[in-house]
């Protein structure tokens, strides 16, 4: 009805001189982008699959799918009608096991078990994983100032309830017959608890590891341990991306790990857009459901 408005608006001023014409068209177009920014990109889910090459993965996995969501945000503005979309995308992608990279609900306690219920009818041959985000600790900055300090146990135990593994500093090993590599999940930083030495030790440093982590800026304090693949979130790729202006909700800091993939010393790095959103405002920054293809690494043959 609006759009309608401005369009015939729009018409009228465009006779009256080439001035006033080129206003009303400024007004039309940017007026077309905020309705869509506002109700079509914030749920056009976009599907990203990814082949991925390990060292020293192992025969029995090749062609093994990982598939991601993250930042879910369970609220008011993001409905389960659309998680259940999200969910049916993710499904049919046959996965060979599902990982979900925090943020299920945006606050508070009160849809916990609607989320949760939700994301319960994932299923995967080999697991579905999950770790949590800084809103499920409800802490909404690097502080770590908590507001619903049991919020997180509710969470994991909701989610625990559905069938979901929650891996907190721990590692899970995956198995296909006498082979394995190692599915690892970490607290996220902004909780404090945050733990690498406990959820690392003891592993084979001959296998690979895909560590789960909400927060993208985790891989940086690796130091020197091994991840072949880091899986995060937490930053909903900037929600908004300007041309020639760029991420413009995020800060320098932020826009270093927005969106996709990065190299970090020997790690990369993978930082999906998530599922949901805080403020229901997506442009050019579509929220995604990601696949992964594992493949073996090529090593060069050394020469003699």
């Amino acid at each position: 009805m609006v759009l309608n408005k401005v369009v015939g608006w729009m018409r009228i001023e465009s006779r009256r001189g080439p001035s006033r014409g080129r206003v009303a068209r400024w007004v039309g177009r940017n007026l077309a982008r905020l309705t869509y920014a506002r109700r079509v990109e914030p749920t056009w889910l976009e599907l990203n699959r990814h082949d991925i090459a390990l060292a020293d993965l192992p025969g029995a996995f090749t062609g093994f799918r990982i598939v991601q969501m993250s930042d879910f945000h369970g609220g008011k503005s993001v409905t389960p009608v659309y998680l259940e979309e999200a969910v049916a995308l993710a499904q049919a992608q046959r996965g060979d096991i599902t990982v979900l990279t925090g943020d299920f609900v945006h606050k508070g306690f009160s849809h916990i078990d609607q989320v949760a219920r939700v994301l319960g009818r994932l299923r995967a041959p080999l697991g579905v994983f999950a770790v949590l985000g800084n809103h499920d600790f409800s802490v909404r900055n690097a502080m770590g100032m908590r507001r619903h300090r049991d919020l997180h146990r509710a969470v994991a135990d909701a989610l625990a309830a559905q069938g979901i593994q929650v891996l907190r500093n721990q590692t899970h090993c995956l198995e296909r017959g006498q082979e394995h590599f190692y599915l690892t999940g970490v607290e996220d930083l902004w909780s404090r608890v945050c733990d690498l030495d406990l959820a690392l030790s003891g592993l084979s440093p001959r296998l690979p590891r895909v560590v789960l982590a909400h927060n993208p800026y985790t891989v940086e304090f690796l130091a020197g341990r091994r991840c072949d693949l880091m899986l995060s979130g937490h930053t909903h790729g900037g929600q908004v991306k300007v041309p020639l202006l760029g991420r413009l909700a995020l800060g320098p800091k932020g826009r270093r790990f927005a969106a996709g993939f990065y190299q970090v010393d020997k790690s990369l790095l993978y930082v999906n857009k998530g599922v949901g959103f805080g403020l229901r405002f997506r442009y050019g920054v579509r929220p995604e459901v990601a696949v992964f293809t594992l493949k073996p690494a090529h090593v060069p043959q050394a020469r003699g």
